[in-house]
């Protein structure tokens, strides 16, 4: 080594501090040397700044090899979105509109093969039947499966 020349060691001092006022983001930069074999050690806010810091150490100081152990932060988990509520199923519904002559029976017999089966529709309809042996032409009863 000669008398103006700077050691490995110095020079890798040298690096580093530019880094530090490079303001790239790492913290608590520093360097192991072994030989000519340098290992960055740090924090990082992101994989981008940790290599963009050994990039910057390699243009400036030749070594044999360069170890990044820059540790990166690990990002926040992502808040998860709430999952939409579910739609309620809903059967499909038929509606009927009833016709002159027609009986809840006749329209039992129609949709269920089965005219006793009238009282499921008058079931359905409350909202709009109150006897199960009057309707009226125009109505629409819904036919539950």
């Amino acid at each position: 080594m000669g008398f103006f020349r700077k050691s490995f060691d110095e020079k890798v001092d040298e690096a580093i501090d530019q880094i530090n006022n490079m303001n790239l983001g790492v913290r608590n930069l520093g360097a192991k040397i072994d030989d000519k074999t340098v290992t960055l050690t740090g924090e990082a806010p992101s994989i981008a700044v940790s290599a963009a810091t050994m990039e910057a150490f390699n243009e400036m100081v030749d070594t044999d090899n360069t170890l990044n152990t820059i540790k990166v932060d690990t990002p926040p988990e992502p808040k998860a979105a709430p999952a939409p509520a579910p739609e309620p199923e809903t059967p499909e519904q038929t509606v009927y509109v009833v016709q002159p002559g027609d009986t809840l029976g006749g329209i039992a017999l129609k949709y269920y093969g089965e005219a006793h089966q009238y009282m499921k529709i008058f079931e359905a309809n409350r909202d709009i039947l109150d006897n199960p042996d009057v309707i009226k032409p125009g109505q629409e009863l819904k036919i539950p499966e």
